[in-house]
């Protein structure tokens, strides 16, 4: 959904280069890593794990060594009470946090004992490369299972820090797991951190249960077993890709030279922890957004010049693609396109050993054109709460052939049918824009007005506001039975819901939904900020009033004492 109508950015514009007083002052940054206590006492600084882990910035005492140390030794202990005694895979993004965060969690994890395998030559780990080592090392294993853990705050700012923890299944933590991490980790901030067992990093770093790992050459050279890299080769059209400095910045380099891609520029390489490269967002601030107009506006600006361009954010499990003929796809556009593309693919000759009872997983904020589709194809549909964590099971098994998010998140099968990885990656769906310009000879962009042109064409729009911990709570604890309209902007309301149709799961908010559009409101599980999802079937005044009243529900739930 396009955050072009979220709350007003400051002086800075939004699409223009960041003016130097608004780069992070990085040794200022690291200086506070190590010298920050967090007050277990403040909410704000105690360990908390959203949708993709705990994040935070050691400015406030949200993300600092304490926390790093305290979190791996509750990982340490967790893995220790469930018999997870194989390797773990532990990668970082290029956040200036990300390599202090590395060396705390090394130490832990050494003094723990526990098999790390860390990058070769210390390369810089996307969040796909580590779910994949995780599921190829645990293919046909019982026993002696490996885990992994992502240093990284994912899009966010260059002053936010990140750490999330995957298990043997490969896929993002579920609250089971970290609920008892996270309390566990707040116990050894409150008392100090006693128990908390460490070696100095260069012991660590030498220890014999510390190896290193090619992560970049066994991904790459694997992608043949998911995407179709012959018929990328010899796509008709150029080929543009940005990193944005992220973790996969050389890796599409090494994609590029191993499968001959020549009509593929990387167009750039550079890695600068304040981010300095990027444009503003529509806040005023950097996030290296891939789904964002305003955080791609360079990359926007060169769409004449590439057939298709795409850019993955800093741990590349986002991505953003600009088609030729339609310029920057919103996130559930692309997510449309590439359901459709891959379940009428799975008919034919390349993808025939998906099974054919498969689902298409989507989050309840996703775009209800994926519903469309999937049932103009007949496949069924499994709508889960906002988190991939809810895909993972699926994948594994094989019940979900799909799993999409509205935040350009994505991932699906082998051509072989089984689990490629199950967390989501950006690698795998940009390069499946250049696929299916190769294999139908149209742009994804084409695709999707094909799609409207049968199924309609919604317009949608996402409202962001800044929340307290309060006030998220307060939206999260919203329920059907403080929904009293009957009617939206219009409509009759056909259903409200509080738990997602898939699986039942409680969706942290409400979701309100008529015949042409819905608005759904729930507070972020990783910022201060709360969420209106708005979609509508019958044009932008509609949407409008969609949000209008939407926006009427969030400010009476924020209100109530």
């Amino acid at each position: 959904m396009s955050p072009a109508s979220k709350t007003s950015a400051p002086a800075a514009l939004p699409g223009q280069p960041a003016p130097h007083d608004l780069l992070v002052n990085v040794p200022r940054l690291i200086s506070a890593y190590y010298s920050g206590r967090p007050d277990p006492s403040v909410a704000a600084q105690r360990v908390a794990f959203g949708t993709s882990g705990h994040r935070g910035s050691s400015f406030d005492n949200g993300f600092n060594e304490w926390h790093v140390l305290a979190i791996s030794q509750a990982i340490c202990d967790y893995r220790r009470q469930k018999g997870i005694d194989g390797p773990l895979f532990l990668g970082i993004d290029t956040h200036a946090l990300s390599t202090p965060a590395f060396n705390s969690a090394v130490e832990v994890l050494a003094a723990n004992g526990v098999e790390l395998l860390l990058s070769q030559d210390d390369e810089y780990t996307p969040t796909p490369a580590v779910s994949h080592a995780i599921l190829v090392y645990n293919r046909g294993r019982t026993t002696g299972l490996a885990d992994g853990i992502v240093i990284t705050p994912s899009h966010n700012p260059p002053e936010s820090g990140g750490f999330k923890y995957n298990p043997p299944n490969g896929g993002p933590a579920g609250t089971d797991i970290t609920s008892a991490v996270e309390a566990a980790a707040n116990g050894f901030l409150a008392n100090g951190l006693q128990g908390v067992k460490r070696l100095p990093l260069a012991q660590a770093l030498k220890a014999s249960t510390t190896h290193r790992h090619d992560y970049l050459n066994t991904y790459v050279e694997d992608l043949a077993q998911v995407l179709d890299m012959d018929a990328i080769r010899d796509v008709r059209i150029d080929l543009g890709v940005d990193p944005l400095g992220g973790a996969g910045v050389h890796y599409w380099p090494a994609i590029a030279e191993r499968y001959k891609l020549s009509r593929l520029t990387v167009l750039s390489q550079e890695v600068d922890p304040t981010f300095r490269f990027m444009s503003l967002d529509w806040d005023g601030r950097i996030h290296m957004d891939p789904s964002s107009p305003d955080a791609m506006h360079q990359l926007i600006a060169l769409k004449d010049r590439f057939g298709i361009a795409f850019a993955c954010d800093t741990d590349h499990d986002r991505h953003g693609v600009v088609a030729g003929s339609s310029g920057l796809m919103q996130p559930n556009s692309y997510l449309a396109v590439m359901i459709d593309y891959l379940m009428i693919d799975y008919l034919y000759t390349h993808r025939p050993d998906w099974p054919a009872a498969a689902a298409v997983g989507k989050t309840v904020v996703s775009s209800r054109m994926i519903d469309r589709v999937a049932q103009r194809l007949g496949r069924r549909l499994y709508e889960v709460p906002v988190g991939f964590k809810w895909f993972v099971d699926g994948l594994v098994d094989g019940s979900l052939a799909f799993g999409g998010e509205e935040s350009a998140g994505a991932t699906f099968l082998r051509r072989d049918g089984t689990a490629w990885t199950t967390d989501k990656y950006g690698i795998v769906p940009a390069l499946l824009s250049a696929e299916i310009a190769a294999r139908t000879g149209r742009d994804p962009g084409e695709r999707y007005a094909e799609l409207t042109q049968a199924l309609g064409r919604p317009v949608s729009d996402r409202v962001d506001a800044a929340a307290t911990v309060e006030q998220k709570k307060r939206l999260s604890s919203l329920s059907p039975a403080q929904i009293r309209s009957t009617e939206l902007a219009g409509e009759k309301i056909v259903e409200v819901l509080s738990h997602a149709p898939g699986n039942g799961a409680a969706i942290g908010g409400v979701k309100v939904v008529t015949e042409n559009g819905w608005f759904a409101a729930r507070p972020s599980g990783t910022e201060n900020i709360y969420k209106i999802y708005g979609e509508s079937f019958q044009g932008p005044e509609h949407l409008a009033r969609i949000l209008e009243e939407a926006q009427q529900v969030v400010d009476g739930a924020l209100a109530a004492p």
